[in-house]
């Protein structure tokens, strides 16, 4: 994964980023809190990044570490959904 949406976004999802993504690999579904990274689709460009209104994008190895989890969070909400949003749950409750 070259890009993660950490907890900045979540309870926001400010969708500037998703517009600007040339390959659409930023997603999300109604209910979810927070904006996720197809990582197998992000083609690196970096486009995403300065669009973010809350600075939640960061690229994996500038991610701050008390935020590590969002990587694993924007991989697994694309073979788990509910898995992925029971660790936003737990990384930032309501």
């Amino acid at each position: 994964m070259t890009y993660v949406i950490a907890e900045p976004c979540v309870d926001v999802t400010d969708r500037a980023c998703v517009s600007v993504c040339p390959v659409d690999c930023i997603h999300e579904e109604e209910g979810d809190r927070t904006l996720y990274i197809e990582p197998n689709e992000c083609i690196d460009c970096g486009a995403c990044e300065p669009e973010c209104p809350v600075n939640a994008i960061f690229t994996e190895d500038a991610l701050p570490p008390q935020w590590a989890v969002y990587t694993e969070i924007n991989a697994l909400w694309y073979t788990d959904k509910a898995a992925a949003r029971a660790m936003v749950d737990k990384a930032k409750p309501r």
